[in-house]
């Protein structure tokens, strides 16, 4: 049964399906249309990946709001009260520790976006 990928494990039995599926002497129309669809899924979540390791932490978290309908509230369980949150994605506080490994096992953010630095907003509102 084809599925999104939505992680690296996902993205990784996807691999390994696509692999099997190459060393098959003969696919069956099925085979077929499957190993084509697991390498449009395949691409799409790489160049979705590409896409994140660019942005700096901040940005990545909202790309990953937008990308799965979440709001700020969505937000509380992964970098606490909802002022925080507010804080964080104004680029008026830093993203600690805590918050890097809760947004990586949460929103599957690679660890190597979250640790990039970023500059705080000086603005006062």
């Amino acid at each position: 049964m084809i599925r999104p990928i939505k992680n690296d494990a996902d993205y990784a039995n996807a691999i390994s399906r696509i692999t099997e599926l190459i060393g098959c002497n003969r696919l069956d129309n099925n085979d077929s249309d499957e190993l084509e669809i697991l390498k449009v899924l395949c691409s799409h979540y790489a160049q979705e990946q590409r896409y994140l390791d660019t942005l700096d932490p901040v940005e990545a978290i909202k790309q990953r709001m937008i990308e799965r309908g979440l709001s700020k509230a969505d937000l509380v369980q992964f970098l606490g009260q909802q002022s925080r949150v507010s804080e964080v994605l104004n680029k008026k506080r830093k993203i600690n520790l805590t918050m890097i490994r809760k947004l990586h096992d949460g929103l599957d953010i690679a660890y190597e976006c979250l640790v990039r630095d970023y500059e705080i907003s000086s603005n006062q509102e």
